[in-house]
C-alpha cells in the first residue's frame, strides 16, 4: 500500500491538522523525513502554504491545534508544536502549549529545524502599491532602471511578462527586459 493511501486511511481522508476534506497532499516534516507513514502528514492546501510561509497566517485557521495537538502520530504533535509557537502571542496557543506535552524524542525533532523559533510574520512578494505578486504575473516599471552590467535601460512603463519570484529575496523578482533577463526590486514595479 503506498504512503498517501495509508495517510487517507490514517486520517480518514481529512487533514490531519484542520480536518479539511479538500486540496489535500501530502506533508514530509522536516528535517529528516524518509517519505514514510511515520514522518509524513496528509494535509490541506491552505495549511501547507501558512506552514511553508507562502501565505500570511491565519490565526483563527489554527485554532484546530487545540484539538490535533492531542494526536497519537507524532508528526502530527511535532507540526502543533512548531504551529503554536509561531503563534505564541495568541493567548491561547500559549495555554495549549502549557498544556502540551511530547517526550524527549519527538521534542528533539520539533525543535530541529529552529522553526519554532519563527515568528507567524511572512514575507511574500509585494509590488510597491502592496499587491501580492506570483510566478508568471505581468508587472509595469514605474522608474527607468539602469541595469547593472549592461548597456541597456529598462525604461518607466515598460511591461515585464512573465516574472519569477526570487526564492531567498521577497524584495526581488527576475524578468525579461529587451530579451535580457534581469532581477528587479519590487518597489520599483506595479502589477499589471
Amino acid at each position: 500500500m503506498s504512503v498517501e493511501k495509508m495517510l487517507h486511511e490514517r486520517s480518514s481522508g481529512q487533514c490531519e491538522l484542520c480536518k479539511s476534506e479538500t486540496d489535500l497532499s501530502l506533508y514530509e516534516v522536516p528535517p529528516h523525513s524518509d517519505g514514510t507513514v511515520d514522518d509524513t502528514l496528509l494535509i490541506c492546501g491552505k495549511c501547507s502554504r501558512q506552514l511553508n510561509k507562502k501565505e500570511e497566517t491565519d490565526s483563527a485557521h489554527w485554532q484546530c491545534l487545540n484539538e490535533s495537538m492531542w494526536s497519537e502520530v507524532p508528526a502530527v504533535q511535532v507540526v502543533s508544536w512548531r504551529m503554536l509557537n509561531r503563534l505564541r502571542n495568541e493567548s491561547w496557543a500559549t495555554e495549549a502549549l502549557d498544556m502540551m506535552y511530547l517526550d524527549d524524542k519527538n521534542l528533539a525533532w520539533a525543535k530541529a529545524t529552529g522553526d519554532h523559533e519563527n515568528s507567524t510574520q511572512v514575507q511574500l512578494h509585494r509590488d510597491s502599491n502592496g499587491n501580492l505578486l506570483e510566478n508568471g504575473d505581468n508587472v509595469v516599471l514605474i522608474k527607468t532602471l539602469d541595469v547593472k552590467g549592461s548597456t541597456i535601460s529598462a525604461k518607466l512603463g515598460t511591461v515585464v511578462k512573465g516574472i519569477r519570484l526570487v526564492p531567498d529575496n521577497h524584495e526581488q523578482i527576475e524578468g525579461k527586459v529587451d530579451g535580457q533577463t534581469i532581477v528587479i526590486l519590487t518597489k520599483y514595479l506595479r502589477k499589471g
